[in-house]
């Protein structure tokens, strides 16, 4: 029986495992799954994961409640040798060790790219998995609680203002939706009033959501500027020493919140510790079929992989790193590998992009598809309806929609739930005289 190893239990990875489970015949392959998550996040639930919108483990799509023929490792792969047939594997407890394989697939997803700007290592916050999100939340929450106690001046100044670094889908979304947050948060706050709500996005690049086009960017911006956002354009930051934010067009301001979004970088283990080919930016490299070109039984899909794009009219294109395509890529490749080991002939990926929808806060979004936008309330919805449907199984499309209808009548749930991050401060300070009632 040839062993299947799967690295990496994200988009591409899961639905590789999902959908080769039930492609194999009972006894054709053994499946194995290397992951340091015992959950595949489903990314772009995040954004109102940090708002309040949605559960952070309605976010989370449990491996071991969908994955029942699949052997999961709870571990970090740290090396890739193909020529021996062995990864690896650094688990979260005990020493590390090597797992041999027949065929590989590689799906290890990227990383979030830093840059090295000083402060943003010790004071930013990603917003890439679900701790990341439900810390965003839980930041924010408490900032208002601290300011509300406070009299009006810097410290209370800084608790109110956040900067979020990248104007792509993640970051305006994640913006946006926190923004919303705040808006409806303020309002419990009588101590607080919302012109003293301070919200930067920083973008690097002369517009946001390269994802659509020019004018509907614009709209975006202008959307968010009327709303009391600021939106600096054509800007980076350039240092975050102790949350104090110097920004290259001149501008400084303490900020008690920031979050990093500046896009995603190769995942160190496909770039540096693999016999893998990989291009110039260390993705794995791989044909239109999803086979890494020259080399038996390796395959990679999702973000760590260089996949032609063959709906694009520009030579030598590559599909955008995003869920859409992993998703895709993912259930194709279990599909080739099934249809191989059987002596059939893989298939090209090729998927035509449906458009693109992105949230901006409680009933506005956006919608893009070729020369037709849509905005505000109808496209908030097509963003809803369209990420019900797309996430994994239906107990999780039931639980979400369950917490947005209880939404509708009651609000998000406003309880920060940031002392989980130190659970044992309180039964520290009860055993301490000094802190006894």
């Amino acid at each position: 029986m040839r062993k299947i190893l799967v690295v990496g239990g994200g988009y591409a990875g899961f639905y590789t495992a999902w959908k080769l489970e039930k492609k194999l015949r009972k006894g054709e392959a053994e499946l194995t799954l290397v992951d340091p998550r015992p959950y595949m996040t489903y990314q772009p639930f995040l954004p109102e994961v940090a708002a309040g919108s949605i559960e952070a483990r309605h976010a989370a799509i449990s491996l071991r409640r969908h994955l029942r023929r699949t052997k999961l490792v709870a571990g970090m792969v740290t090396e890739i040798d193909h020529a021996r047939r062995t990864v690896t594997v650094r688990p979260m407890d005990g020493p590390m060790f090597d797992i041999g394989y027949d065929i590989i697939v590689v799906t290890a997803g990227a990383v979030t790219r830093k840059f090295p700007v000083p402060g943003i290592a010790e004071h930013a916050i990603g917003l890439k998995h679900i701790e990341e999100a439900v810390a965003i939340r839980d930041r924010l929450l408490t900032s208002f609680d601290r300011a509300a106690v406070l009299e009006p001046g810097p410290a209370r100044q800084r608790l109110l203002t956040v900067t979020f670094v990248g104007g792509g889908f993640t970051g305006v979304e994640g913006f946006a939706e926190v923004f919303s947050l705040a808006k409806a948060l303020v309002k419990r706050y009588p101590e607080l009033d919302e012109s003293e709500l301070r919200f930067h996005l920083v973008e690097a690049a002369g517009r946001i959501l390269p994802e659509v086009t020019d004018r509907p960017g614009r709209w975006v911006v202008r959307s968010l500027e009327q709303g009391g956002a600021k939106v600096h354009l054509n800007t980076t930051v350039q240092s975050a020493v102790d949350g104090h934010i110097v920004l290259s067009n001149g501008e400084e301001y303490d900020s008690g919140l920031i979050v990093w979004t500046a896009g995603n970088a190769a995942n160190p283990v496909v770039h540096k510790h693999t016999d893998l080919p990989t291009d110039a930016v260390g993705r794995i490299v791989v044909t239109a079929d999803l086979r890494v070109p020259g080399v038996e039984d390796a395959w990679a899909a999702g973000d760590n992989a260089a996949v032609p794009d063959l709906a694009s009219d520009v030579p030598g294109a590559l599909t955008v790193p995003n869920a859409q395509h992993a998703y895709r890529q993912g259930k194709l490749l279990a599909k080739n590998v099934a249809a191989t080991l059987r002596g059939g002939k893989a298939k090209a990926y090729e998927h035509h992009s449906l458009g693109a929808v992105a949230t901006l806060g409680i009933g506005r979004g956006i919608f893009q598809w070729r020369w037709i936008v849509i905005k505000g309330f109808l496209a908030w919805l097509m963003h809803r309806g369209y990420h019900v449907l797309a996430v994994p199984s239906w107990e999780r499309k039931v639980r979400v929609l369950a917490v947005w209808l209880t939404a509708v009548f009651y609000g998000r749930d406003i309880v920060s739930l940031a002392s989980v991050e130190h659970p044992r401060d309180a039964f520290v300070a009860g055993s301490d005289p000094e802190f006894r009632a």
